[in-house]
């Protein structure tokens, strides 16, 4: 009986100094509790980085302790981090204490990769697509998850976990991938209607890219760091290229068999045959952290988060090509194009500045920069749009005209962050995100602002249209302007005017047929059939001429 009542003593007291214990820890919890608490749902349990980046010290140590507890605070500019304004100094100051404190080595094999494959087998389903331009894919962050819509229908919703963006579609628009933060690659199927399997390239993945003949998947990692190339079909890892810095992107060229990325931390660039998956570097004057490839394919545009300005370099050899003095770092990757009057045209907007920046192409000037009342992350527009679409963080949307840039601001939801608008292929819808976790996918008609459909959701960010997130087709966006202002007044693009519909002429004639009957007309109709010519010679560059042939020629199945 005495042993009895001695262990239940004993076992009183431990209660007592566990329960002693945990008061002691939730009144002063420690910089690792308080990460946990309030970073690791995003950046990770062991700091590797989840749908935010690592956070581990080789990652911060051109960070200053001051540095990083006002981040923690007030957040970064035109990132998706919240602010923690409600801490302390005393409990970020151990929050930041616990993110200098060593993290073991990070190690992801070729066997690691193979082994992370998981197939799925859900049932087949016929979504239904009418025309795959107009399909736009959106990432609910806040509930993982992605949406497959067509027009203002939504064809199908799967779960995907800590998906974030840069989703990718194959050209032959029959399947599209979704990368995750913490290194997932999902590939699902548009002719099947499901997710057919994931596989982790590795523990933090930068962003993804295909070959242009879709033989190739290239994973950017950061840890490790690396890039890691997929047989696309397979997702077999066919190679594993270590990189010494951090890589910014991967991009592809559909011009010619390669890819391109930089280092966010060194002047060099790389090059990647896509076919022999040969890489080869060559040095810069400086880094380049945030870069885009013309639309034609011709010149890097970048720029660096320290440095104080743009530069654009040829393609060919890398010589610099135009360089201008501008305040605060260019988001580049959030840039948008257009055409008008002979001239080709991108924005951008600026990290930590309430402003965005105008730059003519190729003639290579700043034109305008234009205050937009505070510091967004997107700037986006459509042939179809006579407008910039700007979000300023805040529950404005911005529109600039783009012909004279006056703004007009409309509010999408009261109280409310509107991010980042998407069009459908055609131009004729607009997607916009409300920003909130009892946010909205909202759609609306791109001319009258007319709302048609207003989906619940959490916190939605990026939206991917099949023909806006591919580069290949921008000429042919170019193309709708050049149409809108030099042919409109005799074509329709599928009815007879009182020329004939270009889906006519792309199912007649082949591409130098087409093209020496726009430069030169007087004396091609009658090769072409014609008992007269009534149609003016057009004097286009060659950029405008490529534009407008692409855009004729994609009438061809119409």
């Amino acid at each position: 009986m005495r042993s009895i009542v001695l262990s239940l003593l004993i076992i009183n007291w431990l209660f007592g100094q566990i329960v002693h214990e945990l008061e002691a820890k939730s009144l002063k919890p420690t910089g690792y509790d308080l990460y946990f608490k309030y970073c690791s749902m995003c950046h990770g349990k062991e700091r590797q980085g989840v749908s935010a980046p690592p956070l581990l010290p080789q990652f911060l140590r051109h960070k200053s302790d001051k540095e990083l507890a006002h981040i923690i605070k007030y957040s970064l500019p035109q990132t998706l981090m919240p602010k923690f304004t409600f801490l302390n100094d005393s409990q970020i100051e151990k929050i930041v204490k616990y993110l200098r404190s060593p993290a073991g080595t990070i190690h992801w094999s070729k066997e690691d990769i193979q082994k992370s494959l998981k197939k799925f087998n859900n049932p087949k389903k016929d979504l239904g697509i009418k025309n795959i331009e107009n399909v736009t894919l959106v990432v609910e962050r806040g509930a993982n998850r992605v949406w497959v819509m067509e027009d203002e229908k939504i064809l199908d919703k799967f779960p995907f976990r800590n998906v974030h963006g840069g989703l990718k579609y194959t050209l032959d628009g029959k399947n599209f991938y979704v990368p995750t933060r913490d290194g997932w690659i999902g590939h699902y199927s548009l002719a099947n209607g499901r997710l057919e399997e994931k596989i982790r390239a590795c523990v933090n993945l930068r962003n993804i890219s295909l070959s242009r003949d879709a033989k190739y998947l290239f994973a950017t990692c950061l840890l490790p760091q690396m890039v890691v190339v997929f047989e696309r079909k397979s997702l077999k890892p066919v190679k594993l290229y270590p990189v010494d810095g951090k890589i910014s992107a991967l991009y592809e060229l559909y011009s010619q068999d390669k890819a391109l990325f930089t280092l966010r931390n060194k002047p060099l660039l790389y090059t990647v045959d896509t076919k022999t998956l040969q890489f080869h570097s060559q040095k810069l004057d400086r880094p380049i952290e945030d870069f885009f490839i013309d639309p034609f394919e011709e010149y890097i545009i970048g720029t660096t988060r320290h440095g104080k300005d743009l530069r654009v370099y040829r393609l060919d050899n890398l010589k610099e090509a135009f360089q201008a003095p501008i305040e605060g770092m260019p988001h580049l990757f959030s840039a948008t194009y257009w055409y008008k009057e002979g001239k080709f045209f991108f924005a951008t907007p600026h990290l930590g500045k309430p402003y965005i920046t105008i730059w003519q192409m190729y003639d290579w000037k700043l034109v305008r920069k234009i205050d937009v009342g505070g510091d967004g992350f997107f700037v986006k527009t459509h042939p179809q749009s006579d407008y910039l679409w700007v979000d300023n963080g805040s529950d404005q949307l911005i529109l600039v005209d783009k012909e004279r840039y006056r703004l007009k601001k409309l509010v999408p939801r009261k109280g409310k962050r509107y991010i980042h608008t998407e069009f459908s292929g055609d131009g004729k819808l607009a997607y916009l995100s409300i920003y909130e976790p009892d946010g909205d996918l909202l759609v609306w008609q791109t001319d009258t602002f007319k709302e048609l459909k207003d989906y619940p959701a959490n916190i939605p960010v990026g939206k991917y249209n099949f023909i806006n997130k591919n580069r290949k087709f921008y000429p042919r966006l170019f193309g709708l302007s050049i149409f809108k202002e030099k042919c409109w007044g005799c074509h329709h693009q599928t009815a007879m005017a009182f020329g004939p519909p270009f889906a006519q002429i792309a199912k007649k004639r082949n591409e130098g047929e087409i093209i020496a009957q726009i430069l030169d007309p007087e004396h091609t109709y009658k090769m072409l059939g014609y008992r007269r010519n009534s149609m003016p010679a057009f004097k286009l560059s060659p950029k405008e001429l490529r534009s407008i042939v692409d855009y004729i020629k994609s009438f061809k199945d119409k």
